[in-house]
C-alpha cells in the first residue's frame, strides 16, 4: 500500500512508539525503588503503617486507571497541571508502585521464617539477615511476577492516548482515519502492527527476564 511506502508514516510511528516507550520505562523505573520500599512497610509494618499502606493499594487497585488518568489531567489541573505525558507517567507509576509493593510483600512472606531464625542462632544480625537472606531470595521470586508487572504497564500505555497522548496506537489511529476511504484494509494492516509492536517488545523483556532468573538462580 502506498501508506506504507511513505516515509512519514514511519516517522509519525516511530514518534508514537517512542511516547510508548518513554511512559512505560519511565514509569517503570519510578515503581521500582518505591514499590520495594512500600513492599518492606506492608511485610514488616504494623498498625498505621500497614493501614495507610493497604488503603492505598486498595484505592489504585479498585478504581479503574483510565479514571485515574482523567482525574489527574482534567480534575486536578486547576491545582496542579500536568501535561497528558506527565499525568500518564504519574498514574502509571502510582499504579506500579501498588501492585509492585503487594509482590513484594508476598516475596518476602513466603520465605520460610526457620531461615531467619537459624541466622539469629548463627549470630547474624538483621541489617545481615536482610542482605544475604531475604532479599537474594525475594528478588529471585520476584523476577516472574515483576515480569507480568511490567508487560501489562507497557501495555496499559495504550489507554494514553483517551487523553491525547500520540502513542503509537493513537498515531496508528489517525493515519487510518486520512487514508481509510482510499485503503479499506488499512485499519486491518495498521492494526496487526501495533499489535505485532507491542508483542515484540514484551517478548524481548520477558526472554531476557527468563536469562536473568537463570542467572540469579542460586538454588541450583
Amino acid at each position: 500500500m502506498e501508506v506504507f511506502l511513505d516515509s512519514v508514516t514511519w516517522m509519525r510511528l516511530g514518534e508514537g512508539l517512542y511516547h510508548t516507550l518513554y511512559i512505560a520505562f519511565i514509569s517503570i523505573l519510578i515503581s521500582i525503588p518505591c514499590a520495594f520500599f512500600m513492599g518492606y512497610l506492608m511485610a514488616y509494618g504494623k498498625g498505621w503503617v500497614y493501614f495507610l499502606c493497604r488503603f492505598y493499594l486498595e484505592a489504585v487497585r479498585i478504581v479503574p486507571i483510565i479514571a485515574w488518568l482523567f482525574l489527574v489531567y482534567f480534575s486536578l489541573a486547576f491545582i496542579w497541571e500536568l501535561s497528558a505525558v506527565g499525568s500518564c507517567i504519574l498514574v502509571f507509576s502510582l499504579w506500579g508502585i501498588a501492585e509492585g509493593a503487594d509482590l513484594v510483600r508476598g516475596a518476602i512472606s513466603s520465605i520460610p521464617s526457620h531461615q531467619s531464625q537459624s541466622a539469629r542462632a548463627l549470630g547474624l544480625g538483621e541489617f545481615k539477615i536482610q542482605i544475604f537472606i531475604i532479599i537474594p531470595q525475594a528478588l529471585l521470586q520476584l523476577i516472574p511476577s515483576a515480569l507480568n508487572l511490567f508487560t501489562r504497564m507497557i501495555k496499559t500505555t495504550a489507554l494514553a492516548s483517551l487523553i491525547g497522548v500520540s502513542d503509537i496506537l493513537k498515531v496508528a489511529q489517525q493515519i487510518i482515519e486520512v487514508g481509510a476511504i482510499k485503503a479499506p484494509h488499512l485499519s486491518f494492516w495498521l492494526y496487526a502492527l501495533v499489535l505485532l509492536t507491542y508483542y515484540v517488545i514484551c517478548a524481548t523483556l520477558s526472554f531476557f527476564a527468563k536469562r536473568l532468573e537463570k542467572r540469579l538462580d542460586f538454588r541450583g
